[in-house]
């Protein structure tokens, strides 16, 4: 995401091919370096409606200064149209380099979780923005939103790829999902190609559920910090 807030100031440096090598640079390390590990990759949520996120706050001020290639055009403007299929672009080289093997051995794997790839912001009825998701810098989320995050990624990381749910809009609460019973794993491949032979490890009891998502929870709400 910051390197799409900075992406007009240097179109080269903080350009989507960039972006994806230092992605694959950074899970090449991670993956000679770190066994027994899966890694979960969040996809990229769509960025424009942050724009409308705002307050008279000092750090809503600041939004324009760590994030101007966003909020600084105009609607419909040639740059605005230009970061929007930016960021679509990042999103699909993101899934292009995760799509394949490269990251995936009998120990390791690397899984795109694609529920932010579609989801629209939180409104209330009339339209407005539900500010209670985002801080006071206009731009992270809260407690009350890393928890529906951390729900969302909690549901794909058991579901295979090809069915994993992605969040159509924050307005609506996201609803959690028990490990299905035929296959009580972290996914990291395909349904026809199960992963739970390779994983068995990761198996869970229904009483480890909700100390897991607490964890992920809290974690989810840390970044923010």
């Amino acid at each position: 995401m910051n390197d799409i807030c900075d992406y007009c100031k240097d179109k080269t440096l903080f350009s989507p091919e960039n972006f994806i090598r230092y992605m694959t640079e950074a899970l090449d390390v991670m993956m000679n370096e770190i066994p027994r590990t899966i890694v979960n990759v969040v996809q990229i949520l769509p960025m424009k409606p942050l724009r409308e996120v705002q307050r008279p706050t000092l750090g809503c001020q600041l939004q324009k200064k760590f994030c101007s290639c966003l909020v600084l055009p105009e609607e419909n403007s040639p740059e605005l149209k230009e970061l929007v299929e930016i960021n679509y672009e990042f999103q699909r080289n993101l899934e292009k380099l995760l799509q394949g093997d490269r990251f995936f051995k009998k120990d390791f794997a690397v899984v795109l979780q694609p529920y932010l790839e579609s989801a629209r912001p939180p409104r209330f009825p009339n339209g407005s923005m539900d500010l209670s998701f985002f801080t006071a810098d206009c731009f992270h989320f809260t407690v009350k939103g890393h928890e529906e995050l951390a729900k969302g990624l909690w549901n794909n990381m058991f579901q295979p790829a090809g069915a994993k749910g992605k969040i159509k809009t924050f307005s609506d609460s996201v609803k959690l999902i028990c490990p299905p019973k035929d296959h009580p794993y972290i996914f990291t491949r395909p349904l026809a190609d199960s992963s739970a032979p390779a994983i068995k490890h990761f198996s869970l009891s229904s009483s480890m559920l909700t100390p897991l998502l607490a964890a992920f929870v809290l974690l989810s709400s840390l970044q923010c910090n």
